[in-house]
């Protein structure tokens, strides 16, 4: 797997006995549980994870949301330059399937780096009920693409109207960057998951008949809720 790289998305939500049916409905995912983390399946196919919130965070009243996670080749070389950036470390652990740390930019978003071999690389191109794309929503952009830039050694071309691609080292186009103002996307910043669906309506509505909400449609992707009403992602159609 190539470093830098995002490779797997997971679910933090205070309610997963309400949470897995609801991705199982609309995604056709499957759960198999290991010391209290949630492994999500369709088919032979690992997908994502999902967690309970740890209760430290509940009474914090962090909101039910997805994390992205960024392949590097070493966690501990890129908390030290986050560190220098203006990042915040959030936590850096170790388990059997390698190392981890979480990572807020210097406006607040979060994302886990991980260093290892054992995590299955789950984003796909173009798989229905898969993780396809990943893309960061901030206030203001020129405050956190040195920061990106610097940690990971990306590029960034803007597109107008606040758009940026984000090309790796090796010239490939792995997510987006949106700046979208506070009035439009709410006070926080945060790095969204899509995941592919093969009928965009279709899904809307099953989305929407589970308890989820719709947030804004575009012609190819809706943002939207899970039911709890906080945990955001687009669908987007393929």
């Amino acid at each position: 797997m190539k470093p830098n790289n995002f490779i797997f998305a997971d679910l933090s939500t205070y309610t997963p006995k309400e949470t897995m049916p609801f991705y199982e409905a609309v995604f056709g995912w499957t759960y198999y549980e290991s010391d209290g983390y949630y492994s999500a399946y369709k088919g032979e196919q690992e997908i994502c994870g999902l967690y309970e919130t740890p209760e430290k965070f509940k009474q914090m009243r962090m909101p039910h949301f997805w994390m992205s996670y960024i392949q590097v080749n070493s966690v501990e070389q890129t908390v030290e330059k986050a560190r220098e950036l203006g990042g915040i470390i959030e936590v850096v652990d170790e388990s059997a399937l390698g190392k981890v740390a979480l990572i807020r930019d210097p406006q607040g978003s979060g994302f886990t780096v991980y260093e290892g071999e054992n995590l299955t690389h789950t984003r796909t191109l173009n798989e229905p009920g898969t993780l396809i794309w990943n893309e960061l929503h901030v206030s203001n952009a020129a405050k956190v693409i040195p920061f990106y830039e610097g940690i990971f050694d990306w590029r960034f071309e803007e597109q107008g109207y606040g758009a940026y691609h984000i090309w790796n080292s090796e010239g490939e186009h792995i997510a987006d960057l949106m700046e979208i103002s506070n009035d439009d996307k709410g006070k926080y910043e945060y790095w969204v998951c899509s995941f592919g669906v093969e009928n965009l309506a279709k899904t809307r509505d099953k989305i929407q008949s589970l308890g989820g909400t719709l947030v804004s449609e575009e012609d190819f992707r809706i943002l939207m809720t899970d039911n709890s009403g906080e945990a955001f992602f687009y669908i987007q159609g393929i």
